[in-house]
């Protein structure tokens, strides 16, 4: 039995159940930074394995202003309304001045929010690069472990760094917007080798000329660009407020699956996944260790002194701190 009194098989039976409240707290329990908790969430990781991988993974990132959270909501919905229950992870950006976040997507979504069988949980990045949290990868396992047929991965905007989360979902969509200056210039080379589709919001009213416009230059951009690929990423006008091109979207996510799933690039995505969560892993903890150490808090103390009185570079501070590793 466990010391601290934590029960995680009680904790997992109450999320397979679909009790929200218990899920909340898994996330919560993940998120946490404190050793105890770290422990905690690892034996409940474990215990949940075995019921996580079989939800639709979906990434959906964009431009500020895109609409993401209206798109997200409406595209949520109308899965409801296909009998699919629904999960999103929506990340808020963490300031790098203060460390807090708005943590408002419950607010920006009120009538999925209302939806019993929707779950919308907002992560600060904690300024964590990929436009994610950096527990994304656990609250995705927590959230298939409670039977949610979908999950979507809502990240804070678009960048180069964002790519990162296509090594987490099954379907990356890019949401972009139609006159709002050169749309080619609007989104980078790395967001365009990894998208798996990319959808123009707002495609209503006056604007649905130039959405129209900009799709037909999106498509061939990516004829261009990833005309060799067994997918070649399609391109959709959506109108979020209006909640149309739902459907498509929906129907191309599904014509994207089936293919992977038959060709068996899925099973190998997935496979991919697992080693990229791996190293992510391996990564963080040998930091978080390194940096834990008493002579290594020492030294920097020191370091930080030098550098900021110009007595040493920052590339000569970092090799004298990573001496300390020896070897």
């Amino acid at each position: 039995m466990p010391t601290d009194g934590f029960d995680a098989v009680q904790l997992a039976d109450r999320i397979r159940s679909g009790e929200r409240r218990a899920l909340a707290k898994a996330i919560t329990l993940v998120e946490s930074t404190l050793s105890l908790h770290q422990d905690q969430a690892q034996r409940l990781l474990e215990e949940i394995l075995p019921d996580s991988g079989n939800s639709v993974r979906l990434g959906i990132t964009g431009v500020p202003g895109v609409g993401k959270s209206t798109f997200v909501e409406a595209f949520g919905l109308y899965l409801l309304r296909e009998g699919k229950s629904v999960a999103v992870l929506a990340v808020d950006p963490t300031s790098a001045k203060t460390g807090g976040s708005i943590l408002g997507d419950k607010t920006r979504m009120p009538r999925l929010c209302a939806e019993s069988r929707a779950f919308i949980r907002p992560s600060p990045s904690r300024g964590s690069l990929g436009g994610v949290a950096s527990q994304t990868r656990e609250a995705m396992l927590l959230c298939e472990a409670a039977g949610y047929d979908v999950l979507i991965t809502e990240t804070v905007g678009v960048g180069q760094s964002e790519v990162t989360v296509s090594s987490m979902v099954d379907f990356f969509l890019v949401l972009m917007l139609a006159g709002a200056g050169d749309e080619l210039q609007g989104i980078k080379r790395g967001i365009m080798e990894f998208a798996d589709a990319i959808a123009i919001n707002k495609a209503d009213g006056e604007n649905v000329t130039a959405a129209k416009r900009a799709q037909a230059e999106y498509r061939g951009a990516l004829r261009l660009l990833r005309g060799h690929d067994s997918w070649v990423p399609p391109v959709h006008c959506v109108s979020a407020i209006e909640e149309r091109g739902m459907a498509e979207v929906w129907a191309m996510i599904g014509n994207h699956r089936s293919q992977l799933t038959e060709s068996g690039e899925l099973a190998a995505k997935r496979r991919s996944q697992q080693d990229a969560w791996f190293w992510a892993m391996v990564e963080d903890g040998l930091k978080r260790r390194f940096l834990g150490r008493e002579d290594v808090k020492q030294l920097l103390r020191g370091l930080s002194s030098e550098m900021s009185a110009s007595q040493i570079t920052p590339s000569q501070a970092a090799r004298r701190l990573l001496e300390l590793l020896g070897g």
